[in-house]
C-alpha cells in the first residue's frame, strides 16, 4: 500500500478527515483484499471506504499486476487515535489442497 505513511486530510464533509491510498496486487493467487483501519492497540475504528466499483463492503477487487486507488474516511474525533490502515488478502476456497498464504500489510500513521 502507498503511502507508507499516509496523513489524514480534510474530506468536503464538516467533521470527517479522509486518507487516499493506493494498492498494487502482486500475487497472481489473489484479486481480493480487505481493509481494516486500527487504533494502537489493535482495536478497529469504524470508517467507509470508497473507490469506484466497490460495494458496502470493505473489500476491493484488484486484478493481478493492477493498482487501485481508494479514500478511508473517518470521524474526525477518531483520527487522532488512528494508527494504522491495513489490507488483509482475502484468498478463494480451493480443493486442490494448494499451500496458500493469506498476509496483512499496513500503513502507520506518523
Amino acid at each position: 500500500m502507498i503511502p507508507t505513511y499516509p496523513k489524514w486530510q480534510a474530506s468536503y464533509i464538516s467533521g470527517v478527515q479522509k486518507a487516499t491510498m493506493k494498492m498494487v496486487n502482486k500475487r497472481a493467487d489473489v484479486e481480493w483484499y480487505e481493509v481494516s483501519v486500527f487504533d494502537e492497540e489493535w482495536n478497529p475504528i469504524p470508517f467507509v471506504l470508497h473507490s469506484t466499483g466497490t460495494t458496502r463492503y470493505k473489500l476491493l477487487k484488484i486484478d493481478y499486476l493492477s493498482h487501485r486507488k481508494f479514500d478511508v474516511y473517518i470521524n474526525a474525533k477518531d483520527s487522532e487515535r488512528t494508527e494504522y490502515i491495513c489490507s488483509t488478502s482475502k484468498l478463494s476456497g480451493d480443493s486442490n489442497n494448494k499451500p496458500m498464504i493469506e498476509s496483512k500489510i499496513c500503513s502507520k500513521f506518523k
